[in-house]
């Protein structure tokens, strides 16, 4: 049985049994490598992909919950050719380093962007509980984020 989802705007079809880890689908099936399966476990975030549009990690999303839903990826968030205005502002602030929570934070923080406008310092460090970094501070991410909003 074929389980289908909307993937960055493409209709796309798995056959994985419908306990498979979403990430796995998109990765291993659909060739979408950005979401990083860290952990496994759900701790890390560096899976995190919107489900309609709600930010998931999809390292334990089975992949039948996606039937019929809209997933939207890193790959999906950019500009056309180009970085979306977070993934620009992350640059300019130099906020990453090694890259394997970046995924996940970006598709986290463009999530918590689009419903708080103009988030406090505190805010957005609370927006990224679910994300786990071992080579930063997070000052430098928190510091693009409040700058990609406008603060």
């Amino acid at each position: 049985m074929a389980i289908e989802m909307t993937v960055n705007g493409d209709v796309r079809r798995s056959m994985a049994e419908p306990m498979t880890p979403l990430i796995d689908v998109l990765r291993d099936e659909f060739h979408l490598t950005g979401a990083k399966p860290v952990c496994r476990e759900g701790f890390c975030g560096a899976c995190t992909v919107q489900v309609d549009g709600a930010p998931l990690v999809a390292c334990l999303t089975p992949a039948g919950l996606a039937e019929g839903c809209e997933i939207r990826t890193i790959e999906g968030l950019s500009a056309g050719n180009g970085l979306n205005p977070l993934q620009a502002k992350l640059a300019e602030h130099d906020a990453v380093q090694c890259g394997m929570c970046f995924p996940g934070m970006v598709v986290t923080l463009t999530h918590f962007l689009a419903h708080t406008p103009h988030p406090s310092r505190d805010e957005v460090r609370a927006a990224l509980t679910g994300n786990a970094c071992r080579c930063t501070g997070y000052e430098r991410i928190v510091a693009a984020a409040l700058d990609a909003a406008g603060g």
